[in-house]
């Protein structure tokens, strides 16, 4: 389901509460400081700060707040030093997740990303039991009314994408985790804002789900883990339809 899951988020993500803004900005400002930390605090030479800072735009963030994440990423003011880590595991019905944490506490976050697997009938697995169900690439999810599949195509590939796919949702392009950058800038140079862009974990091999039980304690595992602050982002690779999914939903 990883694909309609990742279109489903990104239809959320639009509407935004007030409730949830504030641990959003936090979350922001996180993967900010780190961006710049990585790969410096000029926008124009770092795709992922770029990307970041519209990400910001969008969710109304307050300027002074993303220019503080900027500069503690650069050293030019101090902060807690945040690692990012990732975290593999097994959920109901045998589902593979991979869940990507930025933390200044190991200690804390290991105990809280446990315990949510735990609660919901999962258990962690040791680094590298999972994660060659997933590929590790670059993904930019685009709406239909953005562009053509055929412009979309000459775009991606010759900035060294690997793919573009296209389904009901819009298009999905992907590449190799190096080409993010040199993808994301040609999007941007034609105009192409696209829907998300990020660094994921696509799934090569699926797993059924037609329990709704089965498929209600899942989405509940997602919720648990997405609502944890240090928590960045959540990759499984459950299949599930539409009712399966609205069955659980209720």
């Amino acid at each position: 389901m990883a694909g309609h899951n990742k279109w489903s988020k990104v239809k959320r993500g639009k509407a935004v509460t007030d409730g949830r803004r504030s641990k959003i900005f936090s979350r922001l400002s996180r993967d900010i400081t780190l961006a710049a930390k990585t790969g410096g605090g000029d926008p124009d030479g770092n795709a992922r700060l770029r990307t970041l800072l519209l990400k910001a735009r969008d969710a109304n963030m307050p300027v002074d707040n993303v220019d503080r994440a900027v500069k503690k990423g650069t050293g030019e003011l101090p902060g807690v030093v945040y690692e990012e880590i990732t975290y593999e595991g097994y959920g109901p019905g045998g589902v593979a997740f991979v869940v990507k944490v930025m933390t200044d506490n190991k200690t804390r976050t290991a105990q809280d990303v446990r315990a949510a697997f735990t609660r919901h009938g999962g258990s962690l697995a040791s680094s590298g039991a999972v994660a060659f169900q997933f590929l590790h690439a670059g993904q930019f999810l685009l709406t239909p009314d953005k562009t053509t599949e055929e412009a979309l195509m000459e775009i991606a590939l010759e900035a060294g994408a690997d793919d573009v796919l296209t389904s009901d949702h819009g298009f999905e392009v992907r590449c190799n985790i190096h080409a993010f950058d040199k993808v994301s800038h040609a999007l941007e140079q034609k105009g192409l804002k696209p829907d998300s862009a990020e660094i994921a974990y696509l799934p090569t091999t699926t797993v059924p789900v037609t329990d709704p039980a089965v498929a209600k304690t899942l989405l509940k595992l997602h919720d648990t883990l997405e609502e944890n602050d240090d928590v960045q982002a959540v990759f499984s690779n459950e299949e599930m339809d539409e009712s399966v999914s609205a069955a659980a939903s209720a």
